[in-house]
């Protein structure tokens, strides 16, 4: 058929036919359009995400060092006297000298310990107090070797030091409780341990070898709650549930 000006018209079967595909074209094309959003958006997450964990991290290794700085203005004068030493890494300061800490097989403090214990724990403690709120744990750890007397296997001895070691860190802190300035503080109270390790953490000299002097100590360590934060899922700013502390 033709048109007023002389063109053939479109058949309308032909137009009928071209009206699905045109439907799927701006169907396909809309969908483009929301998963291209949706890209973004995650992008957008992802990169907020990995700022906060990036925050966190930095605020972590601010904090830590801050404790460390915090003890080793403290005590630099009285490590080499003690013959202790502060290990940054892991914040922990090591008593380890065992002539002084506890006699062979024995719980009991012996008096140059007492002596040790009386003038760091307070101090210890009001260095850490403000810090409470990062502070997860506060860990005194007895350590052995893993010697015990002839005719016993190792894993019994490993048993038997590992009673041997949870008695001494017992001592440590009921000797901690029985100082006023530290019996005062529930905030320590809330998160101290004392754990006996046992053997399990030999020290070992240069060629590998146990050295049962040095393995015989006690430690104090300081574990903050960042590794927690970091496990825990972020949350993005604006993201604010009932239930979540601020």
């Amino acid at each position: 058929m033709k048109t007023l000006f002389g063109h053939h018209s479109p058949p309308s079967a032909a137009i009928e036919d071209e009206g699905p595909w045109l439907l799927v074209s701006d169907l396909m094309a809309t969908l483009m359009v929301i998963f291209l959003f949706l890209a973004v958006l995650h992008m957008v997450q992802v990169e907020r995400l990995h700022q906060r964990e990036t925050e966190v991290r930095v605020s972590a290794i601010e904090s830590r060092q801050a404790i460390y700085q915090a003890l080793a203005r403290e005590f630099k004068d009285d490590l080499p006297r003690w013959n202790a030493e502060l290990i940054e890494r892991t914040l922990t300061l090591r008593f380890r000298e065992p002539e002084i800490l506890f006699d062979r097989n024995s719980a009991r403090l012996k008096p140059e310990f007492e002596t040790i214990l009386r003038d760091f724990l307070p101090r210890y403690v009001a260095q850490l107090k403000p810090f409470q709120g990062i502070i997860r744990e506060i860990r005194i750890e007895g350590h052995t070797s893993s010697e015990w007397n002839a005719g016993v296997g190792p894993l019994e001895a490993y048993f038997l030091n590992m009673d041997l070691s949870q008695q001494r860190t017992q001592a440590v802190l009921r000797f901690a409780y029985g100082l006023e300035a530290v019996r005062g503080e529930a905030w320590f109270r809330e998160r101290v341990a004392a754990v006996g390790m046992s053997s399990s953490r030999p020290v070992r000299d240069a060629q590998g070898r146990e050295d049962p002097v040095a393995s015989r100590r006690v430690e104090f360590s300081v574990l903050t709650d960042f590794e927690a934060r970091l496990l825990e899922p972020l949350k993005l700013q604006g993201d604010h549930r009932p239930d979540s502390p601020e």
